[in-house]
């Protein structure tokens, strides 16, 4: 499920122009100063739990969630243009599924305030899934 739904996750951002770097998060913005760097904006794409369950018949179904870390440079205005671009991606989250998951729906939204250069937006969708 995970390998599915970040191949459709990254396929729906590479189609929004302004968006130039996708991967899979791994605190990138806490070491921004010491990764090499990537372009932005960029989006990265955390998986959270999965409460699995036993589906009838074998297999399992699931509910978890996903966020998606949004991060553009800090300007003058710049929230204004990182609104957007999350207007942008919401947009592109609709209709995105696939074999082994669906139900894809928006539930949080935060702002990281904790960086200097970069603002962080975080998008969190809580999807199904089966195994």
């Amino acid at each position: 499920m995970r390998k599915e739904l970040y191949a459709a996750l990254k396929a729906a951002m590479e189609k929004i122009e302004a968006v130039k770097h996708v991967d899979l998060w791994n605190h990138n913005v806490e070491f921004i100063e010491q990764e090499d760097s990537w372009a932005r904006p960029a989006v990265f794409v955390e998986f959270g739990p999965i409460a699995w369950q036993p589906y009838v018949g074998g297999g399992y179904r699931g509910e978890g969630s996903i966020r998606l870390h949004v991060v553009t440079d800090w300007l003058e205005g710049g929230q204004e243009a990182a609104w957007a671009l999350i207007a942008q991606i919401r947009a592109a989250m609709d209709g995105v599924e696939g074999g082994s998951f669906h139900g894809l729906r928006l539930t949080e939204t935060i702002t990281n305030h904790n960086h200097e250069d970069i603002l962080e937006s975080i998008e969190v969708y809580g999807v199904k899934g089966v195994l």
